[in-house]
C-alpha cells in the first residue's frame, strides 16, 4: 500500500474507534489493554460492539506499523519531506 492508501485507512479507523470512545467513554489503548487481559462486558449487548472494538484497534496498530514501515523505507532513499508530501487536488 501507499502512504496515501494507508493514511486513508487510518484515518477511516481513527473514525470507527472514536465512535466505539464516544459511547464506551474510555480510550481504545485502555479498553484493548482490558480485552486483551480477559476483562469480560459488563453487558451481554456489549459482547458484539467489544470484539469489533478490538479487531478495529488490531488492524489500526497494523496500518500505523506499515505506515512507519513505508516512510521508513523512502526516507532512507530520499531524506526529508520532499519525497513524502503529496498535495491533494
Amino acid at each position: 500500500m501507499t502512504p496515501h492508501e494507508l493514511l486513508t485507512d487510518i484515518h477511516a479507523l481513527e473514525e470507527e474507534l472514536l465512535g466505539f470512545e464516544r459511547k464506551y467513554g474510555i480510550r481504545s489503548e485502555t479498553f484493548f489493554a482490558a480485552y486483551m487481559s480477559g476483562e469480560e462486558p459488563e453487558d451481554d449487548s456489549w459482547v458484539l460492539d467489544f470484539g469489533e472494538w478490538a479487531s478495529v484497534y488490531r488492524t489500526w496498530l497494523a496500518r500505523l506499523a506499515d505506515y512507519r514501515n513505508v516512510i521508513q523505507q523512502m526516507q532512507s532513499r530520499q531524506p526529508g519531506l520532499a519525497g513524502l508530501i503529496r498535495v491533494a487536488a
